[in-house]
């Protein structure tokens, strides 16, 4: 493999999430195409198809022109809608036809991949026409490609790979959107500290860091004081980090400490995914 050595960690990722989704759909009936999962709105055909288009579109396919229904709840904005688009021109397509476009997306992004050799910093398309960089791009497929694993294996009752590759990658993206969770859309107060202590098969104490000038930063080191220390498990973190669950929904599993509002104010603003 010719990819950049700060790029194979997010490539390891994907290739291991999307064999993984592989295996998964590959025995499936139809019916079982259309159960739900934990994803709002969306089918394990519907993943399924957003996981084809978005790989699709990283290796430079044109959009689909279509029509969107008026009537799909959970398109709200402009990002919903970009996003469903892949999905609902696919919404027709039997299990046959699934399979075989994600097979052969797949041997087309590993040879994108094998081939890769563009700089970390490369711009490259993004969604709704802007830009990124090809490192914050691979970063984001590793990342979204591991949730949706997991939405699959919620929605086929498969459970596993909890401390893959891609868990870890989405750890880090998730911890990423903290300090902003906490300081700004929950309006810690300067000079305060927040715990976040998860337990389980990836599990890490970190502390977030309100300054004088109201603005959040984080690292590892535990904290005397923290004004708020939550506590939970790897699978309810992230399913709440990644809008999957609401707060009361795992309330059993959610131990705080300290200031209880603030507390609600955190977990009220706690899904930092789209």
């Amino acid at each position: 493999m010719t990819v950049h050595p700060s790029l194979q960690t997010y490539a390891d990722a994907w290739t291991h999430s999307i064999d993984a989704i592989a295996e998964l759909v590959q025995p499936l009936v139809e019916g079982e195409w259309n159960r739900r999962t934990p994803c709002p709105g969306w089918s394990v055909r519907d993943i399924v198809s957003h996981v084809i288009g978005l790989d699709c579109e990283m290796l430079g396919d044109p959009r689909p022109i279509h029509s969107l229904p008026r009537d799909l709840y959970h398109v709200r904005d402009d990002h919903t809608r970009y996003m469903e688009m892949q999905v609902d021109v696919r919404r027709h397509h039997t299990a046959p036809e699934m399979t075989a476009e994600l097979e052969y997306t797949v041997i087309r992004r590993n040879r994108q991949l094998r081939n890769e050799n563009r700089a970390p910093e490369t711009m490259v398309r993004a969604p709704l026409g802007t830009e990124q960089t090809l490192e914050t791009a691979m970063r984001m497929r590793a990342f979204d490609i591991w949730v949706h694993e997991q939405d699959l294996r919620s929605a086929l009752n498969r459970p596993g790979n909890l401390d893959s590759p891609g868990a870890l990658v989405a750890r880090d993206v998730l911890l990423s959107a903290l300090p902003k969770v906490v300081a700004k859309d929950a309006g810690a107060p300067p000079h305060s500290a927040v715990v976040i202590d998860v337990s389980g098969p990836v599990e890490f104490l970190r502390t977030v860091r309100v300054n004088a000038e109201g603005r959040g930063s984080i690292d590892g080191s535990p904290s005397l004081g923290p004004v708020v220390t939550l506590a939970t498990d790897w699978e309810s973190y992230f399913r709440l980090a990644c809008g999957r669950v609401r707060p009361a929904a795992v309330e059993d599993r959610l131990k705080v400490d300290g200031d209880q509002e603030l507390a609600e104010a955190i977990l009220r603003n706690f899904a930092v995914t789209p």
